[in-house]
């Protein structure tokens, strides 16, 4: 399955369970008037930015969609040790199963504590 149709799948998911998510616009845009894609020009536009985004009870939730051979780039293996760092989540997701599992594993820590 292509990771645009796992990531779909997932949004659907967190959708009807009333997650508060988002789908990360990782690209840049496509520029009409010059006829190119072009990158965000921000000097503030993270690199390895997650594909999808969740706040749950307070914490971020980093979701990375990949096939199953995807691999991780250097900018998202960064992004993933800053976001532990700082007490958020980030998980790499292949299906809706992982990002099932992923959701109640953190359920239950937070409410752990």
């Amino acid at each position: 399955m292509r990771e645009k149709d796992i990531e779909r799948s997932i949004c659907d998911y967190l959708y009807l369970k009333r997650y508060f998510f988002w789908k990360q616009p990782n690209g840049g845009y496509f520029d009409t008037a010059k006829k190119r894609f072009r990158p965000h020009a921000s000097k503030y536009v993270l690199k390895g930015i997650p594909d999808i985004i969740i706040i749950y009870k307070g914490r971020f939730i980093g979701i990375e969609v990949k096939s199953k051979k995807g691999v991780t780039s250097e900018y998202q293996r960064a992004f993933k040790n800053h976001c532990e760092a700082n007490r958020g989540y980030y998980f790499v997701v292949r299906s809706v199963d992982d990002i099932e599992k992923y959701l109640k594993d953190v359920h239950n820590e937070l409410h752990e504590d």
